[in-house]
């Protein structure tokens, strides 16, 4: 007689939101790759750009999972700082200030975003081990 297990076999769970939320950012990273430039790659707004959509698909994907037990969050003020050097980057680059302050607010916003999807990702590790 076969013996029962004790840990039966889950079905897998449902994905359908997150791979929608996926085709969408992957949408949006198309679009800017097919109507730019080779030239405007070299911009320091097109790396904001695809960092701001980075971050975007990061924070989407902790709204759209359920496996959390507690909310994992990003930290607000950092997003805030880097959506203002953001836009500092943005005026500065349609004002055409000085370039070297469009290179220090363009780079402020990758470091800002990329700071919080740091401290998101590390989150997530710490809850999985």
């Amino acid at each position: 007689m076969p013996r029962a297990t004790s840990n039966p076999v889950r079905p897998p769970k449902p994905r359908g939101w997150s791979i929608v939320a996926a085709g969408f950012l992957l949408l949006a990273l198309t679009l800017v790759v097919l109507y730019t430039s080779s030239a405007a790659f070299f911009s320091p707004l097109a790396l904001v750009v695809v960092a701001a959509i980075g971050l975007a698909a990061l924070l989407l994907q902790l709204r759209l999972r359920n496996d959390l037990g507690a909310p994992v969050r990003a930290p607000l003020w950092l997003n805030v700082l880097g959506l203002v050097f953001a836009l500092a980057a943005v005026f500065s680059d349609v004002v055409h200030l000085d370039p070297s302050r469009l290179l220090i607010a363009a780079l402020g916003a990758i470091l800002c975003f990329a700071a919080s999807g740091i401290v998101v990702l590390h989150a997530l590790r710490k809850k999985r081990i």
